[in-house]
């Protein structure tokens, strides 16, 4: 590999908004780990159109809930490229369901994936990224709205936004910005699955800008904070959403 290119890691990076961020940094100048767990097929696809476009990339598997994995997961990456100048946990599962229905198995899946995996995947990065790197999470603009039936996932998020602040006050000394991005209604099979077509209609017109933002809305907030111009934001959450809060 070219020695000067930065290295950045995505997780869940074989679909969807995480997909579109590996090859949004790519194109950016990064060479790119596109984590995945369990759909090899996907990840090698974006690791392919990665490659043809001129980039460099590896995937990598690993399920960010199991802490033997995540550790594979970075040391797969430092031996591959030898650095690591950037992480974006994009990573994450969505579930509804009432909270008087007490579906703790859901309940448990979501706090193992989106709250644990972060937490193992951020405390990672700390240890790893480099002096002057980025460290971006994710949580989610539905936190504003208290919607019924994502309770669960609210809770996972709003810890994720937790950590997000307490490991940018944790890196001091090492130039190194941690922030999250909290999206809004993406056009993405995780929002889309199990949803009527008024529903997603509905959801289109809930921001002023009327319209479901895409998977690129996302990829270019995350390019924002990677890159130069992002070097002064830290500790932020901030929510692409269309104006939906």
């Amino acid at each position: 590999m070219n020695s000067s290119r930065k290295v950045a890691l995505v997780t869940g990076a074989s679909r969807g908004i995480g997909a579109e961020i590996a090859c949004r940094l790519a194109a950016d100048g990064f060479a790119v780990a596109v984590n995945y767990a369990g759909n090899a097929a996907k990840a090698d696809a974006v690791v392919a159109q990665i490659a043809a476009a001129g980039g460099e990339a590896i995937a990598v598997q690993a399920d960010i809930g199991e802490e033997a994995a995540v550790d594979r997961l970075f040391q797969a990456v430092l031996e591959r490229f030898g650095r690591l100048d950037a992480v974006v946990n994009n990573a994450g599962l969505m579930a509804n369901s009432p909270i008087a229905a007490g579906d703790v198995a859901a309940f448990d899946r979501l706090v193992a994936t989106n709250l644990r995996g972060t937490f193992l995947v951020l405390s990672r990065a700390a240890r790893h990224v480099g002096e002057g790197g980025r460290i971006v999470a994710f949580s989610t603009s539905v936190i504003a709205k208290s919607l019924p039936s994502y309770g669960a996932y609210i809770a996972t998020k709003a810890g994720v936004e937790g950590l997000v602040r307490v490991l940018a006050n944790e890196m001091r000394g090492r130039s190194v910005t941690v922030n999250a991005v909290a999206p809004g209604p993406v056009a993405t099979e995780l929002f889309l699955t199990g949803k009527s077509d008024e529903l997603v209609a509905q959801l289109a017109k809930a921001a002023p800008l009327e319209r479901l933002g895409q998977p690129e809305d996302i990829s270019g907030v995350v390019s924002f904070l990677l890159g130069p111009d992002g070097g002064w934001v830290n500790g932020q959450v901030l929510r692409a959403n269309g104006g939906f809060a």
